[in-house]
């Protein structure tokens, strides 16, 4: 018979924390970022302190332009959850944008009020 003990209770190489830790609970970026937008480090130094887990996404898109889901893979953490910390490093300009984010949203006020001073031009 096995004791406790002898078991591990984390797997090797598992996140240190859950994803729920990791977002503080948020379970959606405030940024639209589709698993192809490319982010990279900004050249400045972010405006807040990051937590060890933002520091890790910011060093590894440091080497140069990342994926969304290139950055999920070589951080071995969830793409919703690294959208999260993306957002968030965006936010604090500690990362750039190197590719449009997708689509436009159909809905933005901002969109619709262009295309009617288009249309009301032709």
């Amino acid at each position: 018979m096995t004791s406790y003990d002898d078991a591990p209770w984390v797997m090797d190489g598992a996140p240190r924390l859950r994803p729920y830790a990791v977002t503080g609970g948020r379970t959606a970026p405030t940024r639209r970022l589709a698993l192809e937008t490319l982010v990279m480090a900004a050249r400045t130094l972010p405006r807040v302190p990051l937590t060890p887990e933002h520091d890790e996404t910011l060093r590894e898109c440091r080497a140069g332009p990342r994926s969304v889901a290139e950055v999920a893979g070589r951080l071995g953490l969830p793409v919703a959850v690294t959208k999260i910390l993306l957002s968030d490093l965006l936010d604090t300009c500690a990362l750039i944008l190197t590719a449009p984010a997708g689509p436009p949203d159909p809905t933005d006020p901002y969109l619709l009020e262009k295309v009617l001073v288009g249309l009301r031009n032709l």
